[in-house]
């Protein structure tokens, strides 16, 4: 008999299988076709100006990857919440360290 170590993680998930319960056939049905939703590309066109996009293909190349990969980042960080203002974060920074100084 072959003995097998699980490491923390899979003991976690072999001690609580028999707490497993399946979703129903609605619920799979649904979060098949948002996973399969979330897993096309589409093409888009958009119009930007000529400036917009040699900044956009200067960062992506500084970045390493393809421009369109880029703004295809940008933009599901936008919807997602996840954009960072910098600015906004700078002046919450300047606010607490007022009110540390108080």
């Amino acid at each position: 008999m072959i003995e097998v170590h699980l490491d923390p993680e899979e003991q976690e998930i072999e001690d609580s299988i028999e707490e497993f319960v399946p979703v129903d056939a609605a619920e799979k049905e649904r979060v098949d076709r948002i996973i399969a939703r979330a897993r096309k590309n589409r093409n888009i066109n958009i119009r930007m100006t000529e400036l917009d996009l040699e900044m956009l293909r200067a960062r992506a190349q500084r970045e390493g990857l393809p421009y369109q990969t880029l703004i295809s980042s940008v933009l599901h960080r936008y919807v997602n919440d996840q954009l960072v203002d910098e600015r906004q974060i700078t002046k919450t920074l300047e606010l607490i360290g007022r009110k540390q100084t108080e």
